[in-house]
């Protein structure tokens, strides 16, 4: 740090740097950089950074949850720092809870978003935004469920809040963590996600229908665990239709609100595909359509995705874009074709 005083080394490395990325993070290192310490060359670095930075906790759970570290926590957000929330498992010492070091390919999705450029263009707009997968009860134990992982929506949720949006996540069934900085409502089966979507919507300019819904629920759950029983077949599972989540936010729409929907079918074909999507774009009225085909493992779970985004217009169904890449790249295409449709501000 002393060979070359000329050059300040300590600022010279926040200049260069694109992003900055402290993994782990001690708790006496997100109070140092909250009160501004430059006793050393991290402390000194962050507090000469102008690019983003992320900081990701890892401690043991009574650390974390301590009102010094939370104040600190606060703080640094209010500044503008990313501050991760730790995942929830194993700890050093055999103990258990929040705490844990986000895995590294999490860490790595992180710092992909944080890189992309970063356009205000959602600056004062208002994005409801579902993610994950329903489950539709059939006992106390078991249950009907879709298998999203919650990526692809939170990856719109938090390129969203990054273009300058507030966004609301209502959130299914998830594998991954949830980004920061955004108001999250849980929900559980099909119905109840539309409930709450149906009333978050009046407030909403963009509504983003990226859960996975259940078509179809049980018709009665049982109130305690079903039992097997030597030589006997299970009773069969009637399944009765659940709402129509996406056509009744296209029937509640206001004037100027974007409804984007997403299909995700198994296909034969690209042509195939498409028309699964144009068919299902024109029945649903959606203005926006995201298709993908989730065959084989590529989509579910991935931090990758290949999509199609559709249009809706007088003449048709229209292929807007297809993009394969990161699901931030896909989530940042979806957030380009919305800005465009948005209406102009008043004042």
């Amino acid at each position: 740090m002393w060979d070359d005083v000329a050059s300040v080394p300590h600022v010279g490395l926040a200049r260069w740097a694109d992003l900055i990325i402290v993994a782990p993070a001690t708790a006496d290192l997100l109070a140092r950089a909250a009160i501004g310490r430059a006793d050393d060359l991290l402390a000194a670095t962050l507090l000469t950074a102008t690019c983003p930075v992320l900081l990701a906790p890892a401690m043991h759970t009574e650390m974390w949850e301590h009102p010094a570290t939370r104040a600190n926590v606060e703080t640094l957000r209010s500044r503008g720092v990313q501050v991760i929330e730790p995942a929830i498992g194993r700890l050093t010492g055999g103990d258990s809870g929040p705490g844990r070091l986000p895995e590294p390919t999490e860490l790595m999705r992180l710092v992909e978003a944080s890189l992309q450029p970063t356009v205000r263009d959602l600056e004062g707009r208002t994005l409801v935004v579902s993610v994950g997968g329903t489950r539709e009860p059939l006992d106390p134990v078991r249950y009907l469920g879709n298998r999203s992982s919650g990526r692809q929506g939170f990856a719109v949720a938090e390129r969203a809040h990054t273009r300058g949006a507030r966004v609301t996540v209502v959130r299914a069934h998830v594998e991954v963590p949830t980004p920061v900085g955004l108001q999250v409502i849980d929900v559980e089966t099909a119905e109840q996600l539309h409930r709450v979507m149906l009333a978050e919507q009046a407030g909403a300019d963009v509504v983003v229908m990226a859960a996975a819904v259940a078509d179809f629920r049980p018709e009665s759950s049982a109130a305690t665990k079903i039992k097997k029983v030597d030589d006997q077949e299970p009773d069969p599972v009637i399944l009765v239709r659940n709402p129509d989540v996406l056509m009744d936010l296209v029937r509640d729409r206001r004037d100027g609100q974007v409804i984007v929907g997403f299909a995700a079918e198994t296909s034969a074909s690209t042509d195939d595909l498409l028309a699964l999507g144009r068919a299902k774009i024109t029945r649903k009225g959606c203005d926006l359509l995201v298709v993908n085909d989730v065959a084989g493992e590529r989509v579910f779970g991935q931090p990758v995705n290949d999509a199609y985004v559709l249009s809706r217009s007088e003449d048709g169904p229209t292929l807007l874009a297809h993009v394969s890449g990161s699901k931030v790249e896909v989530a940042d295409t979806i957030l380009d074709e919305i800005a465009k449709r948005l209406p102009a501000r008043s004042g």
